[in-house]
């Protein structure tokens, strides 16, 4: 049956999910391979706000994460990838107006970066790719959620969209706002950010102008990304101080 063969792909793409995103560099690198059309087009202005406009969405993304991660308890809405997870089953707080959250802030934050590199082929190709990946990935977790929590999981499902958000339906979260679980579990999301538009930046200047011109702006961008991921990283590993009971 065609639902059992989505989950059975939507298994092999959880598993695998850290990586096959991976296979978009090549496809990356040709698309920045040409001079920015934006700033050949409508001048350098024009280009900075583009920049800006697309780092700014891509922080949205991680916003929407941050907001779910920071009122979830431990045991759901994790990274893991060997198998799924959910001792709970959260309603309340992002997870009160889409069945995923976390999805949605991805989305968001990947369709920005391939926004960012000017190309609309592989801006549609990204957005299609990321329509048919969620679309298995959330058919396995919501098989896996329907078998362990039953009625429960089916009213929810009947009441909040599958990923568009209605935010009329919102609802308070169960568990306060812990801004030392984000920043040991949103760290890593953070930095990729900053890793990602700086080196397509470079990328436009070295294939489109033929040279690197290292600019103050994304030099210390990039320091200050590369500072904080080793603090928080470092914090992780060697200290409890990011620790949290039940996070």
């Amino acid at each position: 049956m065609i639902p059992d063969i989505i989950a059975t792909q939507g298994n092999w793409l959880f598993r695998w999910r850290s990586y096959i995103l991976l296979a978009f560099i090549p496809l990356g690198a040709w698309a920045i391979s040409t001079q920015e059309p934006i700033e050949a087009n409508y001048g350098e202005m024009a280009d900075r706000a583009w920049e800006l406009s697309c780092i700014a969405l891509a922080f949205l993304g991680l916003a929407v994460r941050v907001l779910t991660i920071g009122h979830t308890p431990s045991g759901t809405s994790g990274r893991n990838t060997r198998e799924q997870i959910a001792e709970t089953l959260n309603t309340t707080g992002m997870y009160s107006i889409t069945r995923n959250p976390l999805y949605l802030g991805n989305a968001i934050t990947y369709v920005a970066i391939a926004l960012f590199t000017q190309s609309l082929a592989f801006t549609l190709i990204m957005a299609l790719f990321l329509v048919i990946y969620l679309e298995r990935i959330i058919a396995t977790e919501e098989k896996f959620l329907a078998a362990k929590f039953g009625t429960e999981y089916r009213a929810w499902t009947d009441r909040v969209p599958v990923f568009f958000p209605k935010f009329s339906l919102w609802t308070a979260p169960n568990l306060p706002f812990s801004f030392r679980n984000v920043l040991r579990r949103e760290y890593s999301g953070f930095f990729a950010i900053i890793v990602a538009v700086v080196a397509i930046n470079y990328a436009h200047e070295a294939f489109g102008e033929g040279e690197i011109r290292i600019g103050i702006s994304w030099a210390a961008f990039l320091f200050v990304g590369t500072a904080v991921y080793l603090a928080l990283r470092s914090l992780k590993k060697h200290t409890d101080i990011l620790k949290v009971e039940g996070r």
